[in-house]
């Protein structure tokens, strides 16, 4: 799962970075509004971790621009404005969550898993489409009451289709989650995984299925009746 995080001071932009890359999260870093909005109509991204202070632009601007133009990824502010009327107009302007700096590290990672657990609508931990039932702490897979061994990347991309079920994610999104994991990086990549998810899916029986969309990407859905 890939994040964003808008931060215009270099040495805090890359420890947040660290911070979240060593739970698990792939991230991008851009230091002003400008870049921000380019990466977020990219769409590439899970959630935004966005600083107030930018040189080009207030965040606060940046945020109702975003929401206005029907952007609605999660967005966590991180911001030295700590008074209580800053935190209302970050929240009046879209803000999911607010979190004042200087912050603790556990604290960070908290507040964005908590904010993508919400974003997903996820309830009680599991994500269920057709006859999969994959939870999201141990990131298992069971159909029935089998568990389903997949290899590690067939698991990053059922992790990424199952939480956006019935949505189309777009094989960029795919390709940045296997280049974020640090794996060796093919143009194929996205492909030869798809297949072999596809491949496994249908052997099992789950009761769904990868369709792929040209042009776009690919959705997991409940499979349609023939």
């Amino acid at each position: 799962m890939r994040l964003l995080i808008v931060e215009d001071n270099p040495e805090l932009a890359e420890l947040i970075g660290q911070h979240l890359a060593e739970a698990g999260f792939a991230n991008d870093i851009v230091a002003t509004a400008e870049d921000a909005r380019a990466y977020v109509e990219a769409g590439d991204h899970a959630a935004m971790l966005l600083d107030l202070g930018l040189p080009d632009e207030d965040g606060i601007v940046l945020l109702r621009e975003l929401r206005g133009a029907g952007h609605f990824l999660p967005v966590l502010v991180l911001t030295a404005r700590s008074a209580i009327a800053d935190r209302v107009a970050g929240l009046n302007a879209g803000a999911d969550d607010y979190l004042s700096k200087p912050f603790a590290a556990e604290e960070l990672i908290a507040r964005v898993a908590a904010l993508l657990r919400r974003s997903m609508g996820e309830q009680g931990g599991e994500i269920a489409c057709g006859r999969l039932q994959y939870h999201v702490a141990s990131q298992t897979l069971r159909v029935e009451d089998a568990t389903i061994v997949l290899a590690p990347r067939e698991v990053q991309l059922l992790d990424l289709l199952m939480r956006h079920r019935d949505r189309v994610v777009r094989k960029t999104q795919i390709e940045s989650l296997f280049f974020g994991l640090g794996d060796e990086f093919s143009s194929n990549a996205a492909e030869v995984t798809v297949h072999r998810l596809r491949k496994r899916l249908t052997a099992v029986d789950g009761g769904a299925e990868i369709v792929t969309v040209r042009g776009l990407g690919y959705l997991l859905r409940a499979e349609q009746a023939k």
